[in-house]
């Protein structure tokens, strides 16, 4: 199947799935069309479209590896399969998946069209997802955290959250950067400090080196740690960088400026971003983190939502019980308050005890210095 320019060319995601499926990167498909690399990104990303001679090279490009595949460009494929578990690349950070559906059908009988793939179920497209992000994606938790246990559980609970949410994941430009952005929140949230079993730090990797650079990775604020991340470490670009971390793209920029001077001030071969890839690379892969299966994860995606929903059902039942009670024990008419008392004529009023009188006072100190055996005072005697 040959293309013309004038023939459209296809969706953005779907240049990038024909682009992996002939094996090359960015920087080398850059290098065939003598362009830069950022110019593919942003033409796989959909922000810019390709166009005169270098786009018709790039839609016949396309059209080559749309024809090796045996493929059309409209149609997309089944997920990417995920990398064997162990292998190390330096773009194992980088890991993104796009979960898509056939989006065209082709009869049987059509000459020289083969038969679209069957579409995935929710569960095996959440679990091709999980396969191919889940370890990166704890990898990356760890450089954020520090934390073992944390960076796994914050992975456990952003799919947890994505597959309560399956269906808007599912029709997301990007449902592994929605993931991502799940589980970056979960474990820099300042909560954790609260918890008990987090109170007392972790074991430091074993190398000095990994233990220095992960010393100082800590010692970033958040949102440095976070930007320089998932810029030099996943390699996402400036403005995806600022709109995943929700700033603007000049204070992204200069958050990755003071986290590279501050990594640079006590790791000066690190003052290289390619360098700085590397050694984040090396760090997260060289720590055992392992993810929980996919079952394993929908399944206490789908308690998790029983018991939340179980949990408001008791609570609203306790309200009306409540509202009920009262209803039931209010009363039913109204009891006017006892009213004040009311001066009534001919009876002195009641006088609080005040101090005595001179003549009082006199009379008291008399009847106190008189003995009971004088004749004024009668004495009982016993008979």
């Amino acid at each position: 199947m040959t293309q013309s320019p004038a023939t459209p060319l296809p969706p953005p995601k779907e240049r990038r799935r024909l682009r992996e499926t002939a094996s090359l990167t960015q920087a080398q498909l850059a290098a065939r069309l003598g362009v830069s690399r950022q110019t593919v990104r942003a033409w796989e990303s959909g922000r810019t479209a390709p166009r005169g001679a270098k786009g018709e090279a790039y839609s016949k490009m396309l059209a080559d590896f749309a024809e090796r595949s045996k493929v059309t460009p409209e149609v997309t494929t089944e997920v990417t399969p995920p990398q064997t578990p162990g292998s190390v690349t330096p773009v194992s950070l980088a890991k993104e998946v796009v979960v898509a559906v056939p989006q065209a059908q082709a009869t049987p009988s059509s000459p020289g069209v083969s038969a679209p793939a069957p579409a995935l179920t929710p569960a095996q497209a959440f679990d091709a997802l999980y396969a191919f992000c889940a370890p990166a994606l704890v990898r990356q938790a760890y450089l954020l955290t520090g934390r073992r246990e944390l960076a796994r559980e914050s992975v456990e609970r952003a799919f947890q959250l994505a597959w309560q949410r399956w269906p808007e994941v599912a029709r997301d430009r990007d449902p592994a950067g929605w993931v991502r952005a799940a589980a970056y929140e979960y474990a820099l949230s300042p909560w954790h400090r609260f918890r008990p079993r987090y109170r007392h730090p972790e074991p430091p990797p074993a190398a000095p080196a990994d233990r220095v650079l992960l010393d100082v990775m800590l010692s970033l604020p958040s949102s440095y740690r976070r930007t320089l991340l998932l810029h030099d470490g996943v390699g996402l670009g400036l403005p995806e960088t600022a709109a995943e971390t929700e700033a603007s793209t000049p204070a992204a920029a200069g958050r990755l400026l003071h986290a590279r001077q501050a990594v640079a001030a006590r790791l000066p071969d690190l003052a290289d971003p390619a360098e700085l890839h590397r050694r984040l690379t090396g760090l997260a892969s060289a720590e055992r983190l392992r993810a929980p299966k996919p079952p394993v994860v929908r399944s206490g995606s789908e308690r998790r939502a029983r018991f939340w929903t179980r949990a408001a059902i008791a609570f609203t039942v306790a309200i009306i019980g409540a509202t009920a009670l009262t209803l039931r024990t209010a009363p039913t008419q109204y009891e006017p308050p006892v009213p004040p008392g009311e001066a009534v004529q001919g009876v002195p009023p009641r006088s609080a005890p005040g101090p005595l009188s001179e003549e009082e006072l006199s009379l008291k100190a008399k009847l106190r210095s008189e003995t009971a055996h004088g004749p004024e005072r009668l004495v009982p005697r016993a008979e």
